[in-house]
């Protein structure tokens, strides 16, 4: 992984040249529309009180957990040992993009969602409370931090979410072989190159013009720089959007053009 000042260096350049996010400039009617009605849409949805409130519970809590860790690790702390609160400050995606994926889901109508990486459950609850129609996949590799997920979706009252256990390697191939399309997928896991696109190229096999992957800490390690730029090339992705810490892939057919897009969020 990068250092933080690389991270805060690579950030700011970030800052400096991607567009403007009110839309200026922006060519494409499928990006503008995105633009207008998701990424700047502010109002305060129905669900994200009860969810805010779950996190704020999770970064105070200090059972510790015994984790197993298949993916690139925490940035904190290396050892097996970690309390609830630790995991909540390291690992959950901050509420600005929580909410982010809610509109999404939303305003796209996404039903079948798969998310590599459930960590304590807030993005999961998220996706799960923006369509009650959606059935929300999100697989975990360590039990015992599922069982805190499974918990917070239970006092949220949520019951389209399926939780599944284990290494990605070994659940990911057999629960998409049950899988005919995918809606809305996040990757939230293994922070490596190799592995990122691994999982890709088996997500492709589920994807039609109308789906779509996010890629979480796309600049995150020059490994992850490099999965994302392999991503971004890669002949069935029409449109891009990178946003520093999160990666938007869409394969809209009326992008003739490949357009990648960094924009200020």
């Amino acid at each position: 992984m990068y250092s933080p000042l690389k991270l805060l260096s690579k950030f700011l350049s970030y800052k400096i040249h991607a567009s403007n996010a009110k839309g200026h400039g922006i060519h494409s009617p499928f990006v503008y529309d995105f633009i207008r009605h998701v990424l700047m849409e502010n109002k305060t949805f129905y669900s994200y009180e009860a969810i805010e409130s779950c996190r704020k519970n999770m970064l105070k809590d200090k059972r510790i957990l015994q984790i197993e860790d298949f993916g690139a690790g925490s940035r904190l702390r290396k050892t097996n040992q970690r309390t609830v609160s630790e995991i909540a400050h390291s690992s959950l995606k901050p509420q600005k993009y929580s909410q982010l994926l809610f509109r999404m889901v939303n305003h796209y109508h996404s039903r079948n969602i798969l998310e590599l990486g459930t960590s304590l459950g807030i993005t999961s609850s998220y996706l799960a409370s923006a369509n009650v129609e959606a059935m929300v996949h999100t697989m975990e590799g360590s039990t015992e931090i599922a069982a805190i997920a499974i918990s917070n979706f239970e006092k949220l009252g949520l019951k389209n979410i399926d939780i599944i256990t284990g290494n990605f390697d070994d659940i990911l191939p057999v629960f998409l072989a049950t899988q005919n399309k995918l809606d809305f997928v996040f990757i939230d896991g293994n922070h490596r190159l190799k592995p990122t696109l691994s999982y890709f190229d088996m997500l492709l096999k589920k994807t039609d013009e109308n789906s779509i992957l996010i890629f979480d800490d796309i600049h995150w390690s020059e490994e992850m720089e490099l999965a994302w730029n392999e991503i971004q090339n890669h002949p069935q992705v029409t449109v891009t959007i990178d946003l520093f810490f999160i990666g938007l892939v869409f394969f809209r057919k009326e992008n003739i053009v490949k357009q990648h897009f960094q924009i200020n969020f």
